[in-house]
């Protein structure tokens, strides 16, 4: 079946967040090639904002990007491929993306995967598929490991290699969170060959209803000792956030951005003392 655009709207804005893992494991290797993980992933909100416009069935799928430059080339962007598979598997008519791309990449904030699934999400409810909760994930799942996540887009206790999904109360209320991406660009498959996976510990199932002032030194990320050994950058990032009274400090996925927990508004000298070529977020923990 065919849906050519019966839309009550012609055009639909909404605005990706990233997300900050709060302890990474790296466990075994699957048959797929893809590691198994662990994690917590909390929502951020430091946001892109992206559009989507009807278009006429005669014309093309595009999207134009504003902001920070996207590695890589443009039909490989998670936006476009969502739309492809929706149109693949619902037959939605042509739409016309705009991206003001903010969440810096290769950062492990999830950016690009938010991306996808926030145009999921955009083009279900442009298109009235009316997709339900599963099967938005399940098509998430289809684009990357992280995408599901955004989805739902609350605290998660994450495994398999990103797609398994199980909601967590955490205590983050009234909290602020700082993150500085140092200006390094991680490869996720370097980032892993770094690391020995490990099976022989406990899971991250049991952290319900616990905050940043439980969480150190038990919650840990297995790439961080091995990124801070070889981008010093990352390092010094780590070493500000603790300097300057962050309760709960780590890398956030394969890095290499870096997130702090604060009790209360960080000092002003934390993100304005940076090298200008670092890239600075912080707010309050309200998403």
């Amino acid at each position: 079946m065919v849906n050519t655009g019966t839309s009550k709207v012609g055009t639909l804005i909404a605005f990706p967040n990233a997300k900050v893992n709060i302890g990474l494991q790296v466990r075994k290797r699957r048959a797929d090639g893809f590691h198994e993980i662990e994690s917590l992933f909390a929502p951020i909100p430091w946001q892109d904002t992206l559009e989507v416009e009807l278009r006429s069935a005669q014309d093309s799928t595009d999207l134009v990007t504003y902001g920070l430059k996207i590695p890589g080339h443009i039909k490989d962007n998670l936006i476009l491929r969502a739309h492809a598979f929706l149109q693949k598997h619902h037959g939605i008519s042509p739409v016309h993306f705009h991206l003001v791309k903010s969440i810096p990449m290769g950062a492990g904030l999830g950016g690009g995967s938010s991306d996808g699934a926030f145009a999921l999400r955009l083009l279900d409810q442009l298109f009235e598929l009316s997709l339900s909760v599963d099967q938005l994930e399940g098509y998430a799942a289809e684009l990357g490991s992280d995408c599901p996540f955004f989805i739902r887009n609350t605290p998660s206790h994450v495994t398999g290699r990103g797609e398994v999904i199980q909601p967590i109360a955490l205590a983050l209320d009234g909290w602020w969170v700082a993150l500085i991406h140092p200006g390094v660009h991680i490869p996720t498959p370097s980032a892993f060959g770094w690391v020995e996976p490990n099976d022989d510990r406990p899971g991250l199932d049991s952290w319900a209803g616990t905050g940043p002032d439980q969480w150190t030194p038990a919650l840990t990320n297995d790439f961080t000792t091995a990124i801070t050994h070889r981008f010093p950058e990352v390092s010094q990032a780590l070493e500000r956030m603790k300097d300057h009274g962050a309760v709960f400090s780590d890398m956030s996925g394969s890095g290499s951005a870096v997130l702090g927990w604060f009790k209360e508004e960080p000092p002003v000298e934390l993100l304005l003392g940076c090298p200008k070529s670092w890239k600075t977020w912080q707010g309050p923990y309200n998403v």
